[in-house]
């Protein structure tokens, strides 16, 4: 190896030992582990570069501070570009049969998201969600409950969001994305190119609800409203926001002859309230 080379070589290897510093001292001052940084940095460069991703602002919480993250739902991969919006981790509720798939159950583990089961109530991911919240977390909800393929802006709402910010008693964010990539599958969306923008709004404030989780006009009035205020970032004032299916409205009966709001309050009851 002649003297040019040799010099090359050490040039390289310091720079990439700074680069390995400047990494860690930069890990260190995040909230994230060493793992969940590196998927962070990952998913930086997919949100940044191939989808070109813009964000209004960051999201209005402060360091210790507990909130639901309520959004639509037009791709799979919007829980990434909302990530943006933060350097905290975002417990997003997730479909349970993602966390039994090799490989990208891994990822969901080490981001510590929330398994839920797509059918009914799963209350034990209920009480995780309150939990994480009351304890300063942010968890991440989609009301529409699965991704929006139709030509209207939102799907009908469903009351999860409202309940556990309710029991945690945390504001709820409403964010809206628009241009995130999706081909029917989140992996798809990897090999695509998109313009993506997240704009968030502000916080609201459920403090005049607390303790009437049980009231059955409550969790559909919340719902709704956090479908119109999702709408508003759209830039649509006039929203008519429904819910979804007749377990979730105010007054209804479900398969089992009580009122799902009730139903739902109730399984989770024991779950204590933040004061």
């Amino acid at each position: 190896m002649d003297s040019a080379a040799l010099i090359a070589f050490f040039i390289f290897v310091a720079l990439a030992s700074m680069l390995e510093i400047w990494l860690i001292v930069a890990w260190r001052k995040t909230h994230y582990t060493f793992w969940q940084a590196f998927l962070y940095l990952v998913n930086t460069c997919f949100t940044r570069v191939l989808w070109r991703t813009q964000v209004s602002r960051w999201l209005p919480v402060t360091e210790d501070q507990g909130a639901v993250i309520v959004s639509n739902h037009r791709s799979g991969v919007d829980p990434l570009v909302i990530q943006l919006c933060t350097d905290r981790v975002v417990h997003w509720m997730v479909a349970r049969e993602y966390f039994e798939m090799p490989g990208i159950s891994v990822v969901f583990k080490t981001l510590a998201s929330i398994p839920v089961n797509r059918g009914g109530i799963d209350t034990a991911a209920t009480k995780m969600a309150i939990r994480l919240a009351q304890q300063g977390g942010l968890v991440g909800l989609f009301p529409e409950g699965r991704v929006n393929l139709t030509d209207e802006l939102l799907l009908p709402g469903r009351p999860g969001a409202a309940l556990i910010a309710l029991k945690a008693r945390v504001p709820v964010i409403p964010c809206y994305v628009e241009g995130a990539p999706y081909d029917g599958t989140a992996l798809g969306s990897f090999f695509m190119t998109g313009k993506a923008r997240v704009i968030i709004g502000k916080p609201i404030d459920l403090s005049d609800y607390y303790g009437r989780e049980g009231d059955k006009a409550v969790l559909p009035e919340l719902t709704k409203r956090f479908l119109v205020e999702i709408a508003k970032l759209a830039g649509v004032n006039d929203f008519d926001a429904k819910l979804a299916g007749k377990n979730w409205k105010a007054g209804s009966e479900n398969g089992n002859g009580e009122n799902a709001s009730d139903s739902v309050v109730a399984t989770i009851s024991e779950v204590p309230v933040r004061e």
